[in-house]
């Protein structure tokens, strides 16, 4: 079996950054600040890659469409909206945890960091699972535009 490389890798630092969340999220809570700082910082760059990968791999070859079953493809693609969804909201919260970390609203950031956090590792979960149905379970789909991929338009 072999699988693409540039979904893997964008997959792979997905998984890093949410594994240096929940190393953050442990470091804050034993009051080690600046460790948790770096933690996060590092949590946010490797997002950042993915979002690069992902973002020129969409813009240049494009998105793979599902290759499983038609049986099932309905209840894919709602597992995949449903992942982006996690996934936009996750990455906008991420970036207003940044923001308010380096303005030192700090009260604001407490309050927002756990939400932040979980839906980044349901987001890092769901995106392992639709890795794994696209390039593993499944043989890869035509490889096609986003639209066409997502909603077979």
């Amino acid at each position: 079996m072999s699988v693409p490389i540039l979904p893997t890798l964008s997959t792979s630092f997905i998984v890093i950054s949410a594994i240096l969340v929940a190393i953050g999220w442990r470091l804050i809570w034993k009051r080690q600040i600046e460790s948790h700082k770096k933690v996060m910082l590092w949590a946010a760059i490797f997002a950042l890659a993915f979002f690069i990968i992902y973002a020129a791999r969409t813009a240049i070859i494009g998105n793979t469409a599902f290759g499983g079953p038609d049986s099932i493809k309905v209840y894919y693609t709602i597992f995949l909206v449903f992942h982006i969804v996690l996934a936009t909201v996750g990455g906008v919260l991420g970036l207003i945890q940044i923001i308010l970390a380096y303005k030192d609203k700090f009260n604001i950031h407490r309050k927002i960091g756990p939400v932040a956090s979980i839906i980044w590792f349901f987001t890092a979960i769901t995106g392992v699972a639709v890795y794994i149905l696209l390039y593993v379970l499944y043989p890869g789909g035509e490889t096609t535009s986003l639209l066409k991929a997502t909603l077979g338009l």
